[in-house]
């Protein structure tokens, strides 16, 4: 079997590209799109296997986990709130997810968490860097 890369640890974000073409497209309200902007989200990523659990803490306390194994549905959730179920797939040492409006991947790169999401031709990239 290929070996997964290590995602576990967590992440502070460190910039983003993209983000207002991005939420508008995917039809974020302003103000939850104004709360996201710059945000000093923390990622905190628990990998055992092919199981994770996935938790954004967001300045304010507010935080959103998504648990998951690679390969099987579960319930997760968007940024904007919304729940719906999806199947995390692994690819190349990419996480891929496919949520209702656009298409979701995340990587480990040079220490980093690379996360880019896709809809309908607008990419937005999120660098977050390992703080533990």
């Amino acid at each position: 079997p290929k070996a997964t890369m290590a995602f576990s640890g967590k992440y502070e974000f460190e910039g983003d590209e993209n983000y207002d073409a991005f939420v508008q497209k995917i039809g974020l309200p302003s103000d939850k799109a104004e709360m996201g902007r710059n945000c000093k989200i923390v990622t905190e990523v628990v990998q055992n296997g092919n199981d994770f659990t996935w938790t954004q803490h967001f300045p304010g306390g507010r935080t959103t986990t998504n648990t998951f194994t690679v390969g099987k549905e579960a319930d997760m959730e968007t940024m904007g709130g919304k729940k719906f179920k999806a199947t995390v797939k692994m690819e190349d040492g990419k996480l891929v997810a496919d949520f209702p409006n656009y298409r979701h991947t995340s990587e480990i790169c040079g220490g980093k968490l690379v996360e880019i999401s896709t809809s309908s031709g607008v990419v937005y990239k999120r660098t977050s860097k390992k703080i533990a």
